[in-house]
């Protein structure tokens, strides 16, 4: 029979882990690689240009690269792209005859023109790509912890309450959630349901998850120990917000954990 909340079960509505709170910021830093994209190449060029006469356009476009890759580092591909045309049409409107012109009448400073495009595109995507492994290490780097510091408080708790609390703290900034609650108990209802393959499924079909998230309605999450259904979490989804396949298969590991934990707690003990 289905258990009533107690002082065990209270709909939690917490802050996310680091973890999100990292890669949080790195969307205000994207913000911010779009705005310097535009600015900071025209800015040098600014620079520069007291120095076109003494200065080979050749260390003007090296620097511009520079810049570029800087910009390319702090945002994603757009902010890259954005900065390498706006570099080269900074390099072409200041540096190449007839100045404070989009025309070019030189070879060479055409060809410079066009290399300074091409490699800042390619370089951006580099960096680029660099960033994106950094976000994927912050971001495995706290789905690790989240199951390493859950499977040392099983070994070490007094209650499996106590991992449950947890887990459900856990899941809760895992799946950016407005909250989750855990029912002790036989199923009750149809609601839509996280599989252990991190799929979702409503009624009898498939939830595109990837691109829709959760569905707006309560999910749950079933917990079974030694093969055996225990309970479920009951999580309320954040409408908007669109849970990673890898965040959804954390929280299922998460479940599994707490399943063990109060399977244990449940288990008769052997007389010695």
């Amino acid at each position: 029979m289905r258990r009533s909340p107690s002082r065990h079960t209270p709909v939690l509505r917490g802050p996310s882990w680091v973890s999100y709170w990292n890669l949080d910021r790195y969307v205000s830093r994207d913000r911010l690689a779009l705005i310097a994209a535009v600015l900071v190449p025209t800015a040098l060029c600014a620079i520069l240009l007291p120095f076109r006469g003494s200065m080979a356009n050749t260390n003007v476009a090296l620097l511009l690269v520079v810049v570029v890759v800087a910009v390319a580092a702090l945002g994603r591909r757009l902010a890259g792209a954005l900065a390498a045309v706006v570099a080269a049409l900074g390099f072409d409107f200041f540096f190449t005859r007839p100045y404070e012109q989009f025309a070019i009448s030189k070879s060479a400073d055409l060809t410079t023109a066009v290399l300074l495009l091409a490699v800042g595109l390619a370089v951006s995507q580099l960096a680029v790509r660099a960033r994106q492994f950094r976000v994927l290490a912050i971001t495995d780097a706290g789905y690790l912890a989240q199951i390493r510091d859950t499977a040392v408080l099983a070994r070490s708790a007094n209650s499996a309450l106590t991992v449950v609390d947890q887990v459900r703290d856990q899941l809760v900034g895992l799946l950016q959630l407005r909250g989750c609650r855990f029912e002790y108990g036989s199923l009750l209802g149809h609601p839509p349901r996280l599989e252990h393959d991190g799929s979702v499924l409503v009624g009898h079909r498939l939830w595109d998850a990837d691109r829709l998230g959760l569905p707006a309605e309560d999910v749950e999450l079933r917990m079974f120990g030694n093969g055996k259904y225990i309970g479920r979490f009951m999580l309320e989804p954040t409408p908007g917000t669109v849970p990673s396949l890898q965040a959804r298969l954390v929280a299922v590991t998460l479940a599994d954990q707490a399943g063990a934990a109060l399977d244990s707690l449940h288990r008769p003990v052997r007389a010695a």
